[in-house]
């Protein structure tokens, strides 16, 4: 059955550009895209030269991006009661240790990232089958198990960016919001490529970037200039 597209949608497709073309080219696409009611975030897929089933190619971990992303994250913490109110102060909607587990046992699945101390993963171990298939389970690669919860719980909610491998080799991430200006679209876009530019695993073979494509929430996408990536983004 063939898919209706709304007129926005067939005149944005109009404005994509034939060819990839370099970052701020990119960005300044986007902008002419028709748009919504809403600031939509702008989004990034970098399809990598990796194999998620090889487990040392399986990339994964977090990053504070320059500009920030425009928006901040429900983070909640795993932590002993005295680093709970600091744990508060510093950002989180909820801390604790067994009575936080409980909870989340009980229902409570409202928040976006889950930090929690070393020490606390023997309780935290617990909601493996709850937090695990929603990607929320904390996580030493993605930094959500930190000795500094203070500072995650900080970091995150300001609106780290985690990113990690799927099955088709894509890394996806959040770069901001159209509202945000081309320059701070363009530092967040090149600091993203470039972390992950330095996450190479040592084993990966051949062509490590092979495609790069950013995109509105609601626009088509606009493919980045392989070359042009892999030397401006160093």
């Amino acid at each position: 059955m063939a898919v209706r597209l709304t007129k926005r949608a067939k005149s944005n497709l109009e404005l994509v550009p034939t060819s990839p073309v370099d970052p701020a080219d990119a960005i300044a696409a986007l902008k002419k895209f028709k748009g919504t009611k809403f600031d939509q975030t702008v989004n990034i897929c970098m399809h990598l030269g990796l194999d998620q089933t090889l487990a040392d190619q399986n990339l994964r971990g977090a990053m504070s991006l320059p500009r920030g992303i425009g928006k901040t994250k429900r983070v909640i913490a795993f932590c002993p009661s005295d680093v709970a109110p600091q744990a508060i102060a510093a950002g989180a909607i909820k801390a604790g240790g067994e009575d936080l587990v409980a909870e989340i046992e009980k229902g409570f699945m409202d928040f976006d990232v889950a930090i929690a101390s070393p020490d606390m993963m023997r309780v935290v171990s617990k909601l493996g089958k709850l937090l695990g298939p929603k990607g929320l389970m904390p996580s030493p690669k993605a930094g959500t198990v930190a000795t500094n919860v203070i500072l995650a719980v900080k970091e995150y909610s300001a609106g780290k960016v985690e990113y990690r491998l799927d099955k088709g080799g894509n890394v996806h991430g959040v770069i901001g919001k159209l509202s945000f200006a081309n320059d701070a679209l363009k530092e967040n876009l090149e600091f993203f490529v470039s972390a992950i530019e330095k996450a190479r695993p040592p084993s990966a073979k051949g062509v490590y970037i092979k495609r790069i494509t950013i995109s509105g929430a609601m626009t088509p996408g606009v493919q980045i200039k392989h070359v042009q990536a892999e030397v401006a983004f160093r």
